[in-house]
Parts: C-alpha cells; sequence; structure tokens
C-alpha cells in the first residue's frame, strides 16, 4: 500500500537563477529555477507552530546512493513514486543523514551570517556562480498557473515547488499531509568542486518516529532519538570475492554496557525487505551475520542498511555507495 498524501510528490532539477530571502508570517526562502520552463522553489525557513524555529542539517560532503539516480535526470520537475528503493526522499527509512547532529537555526537575526535565511542563500549564491552546477528541489509541485503571474519572480505561467522539508510525523493539524518516502530537500551539485551539499530541515512539533504504512507519528517514541545507536551497524562485506549470493555480511556491534537480546530484532535493506536477527549480544560484543541474498540484498552499485530493534524502531543506519563497494573482497567500514 503506498500513501501520497501531499500529491504531486517529486524533484525538480535546474539552474538557480535568482533569490529572495524569506520574511513575513510564515516565510519562505524563495529560488528562482529556470530551465525550458521557470519554477519558483518555496523553501520554509519558519514554522507556523511553536517553536516556529526549524532545525536543519547541511552536509558540505554530502555522498549516498540516491545521487546515481540524480544526476541521470533530466532538466525540469519529475514527479516520483513514494516508495523504498527509488528517488525519493524519507530521513529515517533512506538513511539520509543523522539527526542527532541537526541543530536550531532562527530564519532572522541582525548580523552576517547567522540565520537560516542567510545559509540557505551562500550555498544557492554559490550554485549561481558556478555555470555547470545543478539544484535539486524535493518536495510538492504547484501549477502550472496559467492565468496567475509568479508573486515574486513575475514570470508567467506560476510554477513552482514546496513543502521542502519532512513530510510525516506532524502535528495533528497537519496530519493528513504525512506520508513516507515524501520527504523534501535541497541538493546541490558543485561539479567544478567535486562534490554534492544535501540541506534537509525539520520543524520541531514533527516527530521522528512514524508508521511504516501512514508516516502519522508514533506518539510513545517521539521523544526518543531517530536512532538511539546502542546497537550500530559497525560494517558490511557487499561485494565478496566470487559470487556475492551467501557470502556477504553485516557486523554490528553492541556499544552499551548491558547484553541485548536481539530476538525480534531485524536488518533491512534499500527495498526495506527484512532479515531477523538473534541471540545475546554482550556488551562491547560484535557479532557478524551472512546476507543469505533471499531475504535482504547489497547490491554493489550501492544501497542502505537499516538495524531495527523488536518494536520496529530504527537504532541504526548506513548507506554506501558504489565506490565504496568497488574493491571486490573489501570490506565497508562504517
Amino acid at each position: 500500500m503506498t500513501i501520497i498524501p501531499i500529491g504531486n510528490y517529486g524533484v525538480l532539477k535546474g539552474k538557480a537563477k535568482d533569490d529572495i530571502e524569506g520574511q513575513g508570517k510564515s516565510p519562505h526562502f524563495n529560488i528562482l529555477v529556470s530551465n525550458q520552463e521557470k519554477f519558483r522553489v518555496a523553501f520554509n525557513v519558519k514554522s507556523q507552530v511553536e517553536p516556529s524555529t526549524l532545525l536543519y542539517y547541511v552536509d558540505d560532503n554530502f555522498d549516498h546512493p540516491l545521487l546515481k539516480y540524480l544526476q541521470q535526470l533530466p532538466r525540469g520537475f519529475k514527479e516520483l513514486e513514494s516508495k523504498a528503493g527509488g528517488v525519493a526522499l524519507d530521513f529515517i527509512r533512506g538513511n539520509m543523514f543523522d539527526t542527532s547532529r541537526m541543530r536550531l537555526l532562527p530564519f532572522d537575526v541582525p548580523g552576517p551570517d547567522n540565520d537560516l535565511n542567510e545559509l540557505v542563500q551562500k550555498y544557492v549564491k554559490r550554485s549561481m556562480d558556478m555555470p555547470s552546477s545543478m539544484i535539486y528541489a524535493f518536495g510538492q509541485r504547484w501549477g502550472p498557473e496559467k492565468d496567475k503571474s509568479d508573486e515574486f519572480f513575475g514570470f508567467l505561467p506560476g510554477n513552482g515547488i514546496h513543502d521542502i522539508h519532512m513530510n510525516q510525523g506532524n502535528a495533528p493539524a497537519w496530519k493528513k499531509d504525512d506520508g513516507p518516502w515524501q520527504d523534501g530537500g535541497l541538493i546541490f551539485h558543485y561539479p567544478d568542486e567535486n562534490r554534492w551539499v544535501a540541506m534537509f530541515t525539520v520543524f520541531q512539533s514533527q516527530c521522528l518516529h512514524t508508521d511504516d504504512i501512514t508516516g502519522h507519528r508514533i506518539s510513545e517514541a517521539c521523544d526518543m532519538p531517530a536512532a538511539d545507536g546502542r546497537v550500530r551497524i559497525l560494517a558490511a562485506l557487499v561485494n565478496p570475492i566470487g559470487p556475492d549470493r551467501g557470502l556477504e555480511s553485516i557486523t554490528i556491534i553492541n556499544i552499551t554496557s548491558q547484553p541485548i537480546d536481539l530476538k525480534g530484532w531485524s536488518l533491512a535493506d534499500s527495498a526495506k525487505k527484512k532479515a531477523p536477527l538473534s541471540g545475546i549480544l554482550k556488551a562491547g560484543q560484535t557479532m557478524t551475520f551472512s546476507v543469505s541474498g533471499t531475504a535482504i540484498e547489497l547490491p554493489n552499485d550501492g544501497g542502505i542498511i537499516t538495524l531495527l530493534d523488536n518494536k520496529g524502531l530504527k537504532v541504526h543506519g548506513v548507506s554506501y555507495t558504489a565506490k565504496d563497494a568497488a574493491k571486490e573482497g573489501w570490506t565497508v567500514v562504517f
């Protein structure tokens, strides 16, 4: 069952041409993206729900198996299916970043380089200054509005993309917008610097643990971190010498001071297929599990691995790319 509450979910690829800082009661940082048609990217810099300051995370050297798909996309908007294993974003299930590293940042503070408007602008300006640079905006499309000019940049027809933030685990008033695999975000490609930059935001009113089907908040887990890391995925052999099937493996470690019973725990892959775990993992102990290739798969062109506890809540997650798996017989260490 696939839930797509926000509708018209997808990714816009294009060249950033102009920007306007967010102001007012519901401020959005606006970016003009030009291809054969023009779009406005409306990026929230403040929440309508208190506390209004957003949580943000920027990865200045973003590396994720998702990138192999982005470069292949043509310019313009591409509607995406909200499911695992594709291009759609899900902050938690897709192991996009470590949510414990998110920080609060007000949208408008006197002085230079100290608010969310200026942070977004820094990366947009860099993108505009580099002719070969591309911006990728994930969210919900609106338009084209044939008889209505864009209210910020004046182009006709009005056209754009918004909801460029986490789109699940919402407060009750926005519960109807919940859904897995439909999160928004900004990703910048700077080819001249051989790097990607990703920016993700979450409202403080949102819950990081959500239902796999509906994307609704799991209320009893809202005070828990998105991944507590008490057991961590330490390494994986994803490209063994010879045939992969039956020779791949994943190693985990208990970093706590107490033994942990793994009954009911599981490992999940990019397609969210699961392999059950068992055994007692002593304090400080590592345990290596063979991957049969039937329950979960570790493709050599990149993937994700997620560790779930006996309640189905994420404990730890990692990702690896084709480059990480290129050396046959070498173990990828996370």
